[in-house]
C-alpha cells in the first residue's frame, strides 16, 4: 500500500504548530518511510507556508522542502492530472490545490492520502483521505503502519 502525504503533515513536522503535533507528525513520517510519496504540489505549498507563516527565507524554505524530497519520492504531476483535478473541483467542490494533490495521488496509484484538511474517510477513485491524527486510527492507516 502506498500513501501520499499532504502539506499539513510536513508543516507540522517543521514545527509550525505545537511541539506535540511536531513530534506526532515526525514520528508518523518516520514510520512511513518507504511507503509514502510527496505530490509535487505539496512541496510547493510547503515552501510557501514556510516563508509566509514560518517567516523563513527562500533559501531556508527551499532547503527544508528539498530535505523532505530526499526522504520521500516526489510524485510529479502526471499527464491528465489537470483534467482529473478540474473534474474533482466541479464534482466534489474541492479547492483547485487540494484537487491537484488528490488527482496526483490517484494517478500515482496511491491508496491513501494522509491529510488533516480534507474530509476524513472521503474516497475517490480508490484513494481514501485519512486524517492521521484522528482517533480511532483509520483501518487503512493501521494497515499502512503495520509494515513496520
Amino acid at each position: 500500500m502506498k500513501a501520499a502525504v499532504d502539506t499539513n503533515l510536513l508543516v507540522y513536522a517543521e514545527g509550525l504548530n505545537s511541539d506535540d503535533r511536531r513530534r506526532e507528525a515526525r514520528a508518523l513520517l518516520q514510520r512511513l518511510n518507504g511507503r509514502a510519496v510527496l505530490p509535487a504540489q505539496v512541496v510547493f505549498e510547503l515552501f510557501n507556508v514556510l516563508m509566509r507563516k514560518g517567516q523563513r527565507s527562500p533559501v531556508e524554505a527551499r532547503w527544508a522542502a528539498l530535505q523532505w524530497c530526499e526522504q520521500f519520492p516526489l510524485l510529479e504531476v502526471a499527464d491528465g492530472s489537470t483534467w482529473v483535478a478540474l473534474e474533482l473541483v466541479e464534482e466534489c467542490r474541492l479547492s483547485v490545490w487540494d484537487a491537484i494533490v488528490l488527482a496526483t495521488a490517484e494517478l500515482g496509484q496511491c491508496q491513501v492520502l494522509l491529510s488533516e484538511d480534507l474530509q476524513h474517510g472521503f474516497c475517490w477513485r480508490g484513494v481514501t483521505v485519512v486524517n492521521p491524527f484522528a482517533a480511532p486510527q483509520h483501518p487503512l492507516l493501521e494497515a499502512l503502519l503495520a509494515g513496520d
